[in-house]
């Protein structure tokens, strides 16, 4: 039976759930695909750094990092002084990579991946500052050495949509796409459509874990806006940095506003978009007020979807309901599995 040694970068709620998936699904793994999955190192940021080539106990490493304790009590022999020495001594087959999102140039998780590569990893990511900023560079850097980079878990926790065009949709032409990409902010505009003021919205929505301390990567649209520039640059084929995406946040919504759509039937919803006019394509994000014939009407909480619109098949459909730590793990175990098991 075939072992793939793997490297976690971030042990945050993404990674805590990366790992749970491992345990729960380690027979299963071996059973359907002959192969193991052993983690032998973790580094984070806060709570140490972790390296045993015999393996990492799993449990061991949740009980210490939800109990504040030091990953570097899992070391064996030594504890690695850094992250970058980490994955140099760590020969592992893949890092998955967690760690929060840097929108001004996606480091230090480009480093991270880029060192993964160049030491023969395959790199794999639920990180989008790596994707916006280097997604040519690091394709390009995974290519010659003849191993993978992905991201499936960047956009849309994981729901298939990069492996959908990547896998089962060959020469179809992507010609423009429409949705709901950033789940914070539709569940902050279901809490005002129930009552709630914008404050007290964001705060509920920081209560349960899924906004930072400072919301304004989603409120703003920042977060939606760089969704959009990837899936225009991965699967469009245009590049598009995050200045080229008209954007406009939800915070200039007033309490008013949205009580008067629901009065009147209509709910305010933050929505992206892109279509391609000849060689160049026009993209945006902004607050728009749908009326209960649009697809995206009922898409309430934290739920988000997108149409594709494509030269062969017309409109196609992915959507999420209420996603979460877990699906965007198995965003990147189904990554990972595609990288060292399924073949």
């Amino acid at each position: 039976m075939k072992t793939a040694r793997l490297l976690l970068i971030g042990f945050g709620n993404v990674g805590q759930a990366v790992v749970e998936l491992l345990l729960s699904k380690e027979a299963e793994i071996r059973s359907l695909y002959g192969l193991g999955l052993q983690v032998v190192g973790i580094g984070t940021a806060s709570h140490g750094l972790a390296l045993d080539p015999q393996g990492l106990s799993l449990p061991r490493a949740l009980e210490l990092i939800r109990s504040g304790g030091d990953l570097g009590q899992l070391a064996r022999p030594s504890v690695p002084s850094t992250i970058q020495e980490l994955i140099q001594q760590s020969r592992a087959e893949a890092l998955l990579e967690s760690i929060p999102v840097n929108y001004e140039s996606g480091q230090p998780a480009i480093g991270y991946l880029s060192s993964a590569l160049e030491r023969g990893m395959h790199a794999i990511t639920a990180n989008k500052g790596p994707v916006i900023h280097a997604f040519a560079p690091l394709a390009a850097l995974a290519a010659s050495h003849a191993r993978q980079f992905r991201f499936e878990a960047s956009v849309m926790d994981g729901a298939p949509v990069f492996s959908l065009w990547r896998e089962c949709l060959p020469a179809a032409r992507l010609d423009s796409f429409r949705g709901i990409l950033n789940s914070t902010t539709n569940l902050i505009l279901s809490l005002m459509e129930q009552g709630k003021s914008f404050e007290a919205a964001v705060a509920e929505a920081q209560r349960l874990g899924i906004v930072e301390r400072d919301p304004s990567g989603d409120t703003e649209g920042w977060d939606a806006a760089i969704k959009v520039a990837i899936l225009v640059t991965v699967l469009m084929g245009v590049p598009m940095g995050l200045g080229q995406v008209q954007r406009r946040g939800i915070d200039g919504l007033t309490d008013l506003e949205v009580r008067q759509a629901s009065q009147a039937g209509r709910r305010w919803k933050l929505v992206c978009s892109a279509k391609r006019i000849g060689e160049r394509v026009e993209a945006r994000v902004g607050p728009e007020q749908l009326d209960p014939g649009d697809p995206l009407f009922d898409l309430m909480g934290t739920s988000s979807a997108v149409t594709f619109v494509s030269d062969v098949l017309g409109e196609l459909t992915v959507s999420e309901r209420a996603p979460g730590p877990r699906t965007t793990a198995y965003g990147m175990l189904a990554d990972l599995l595609n990288c060292v098991g399924l073949k």
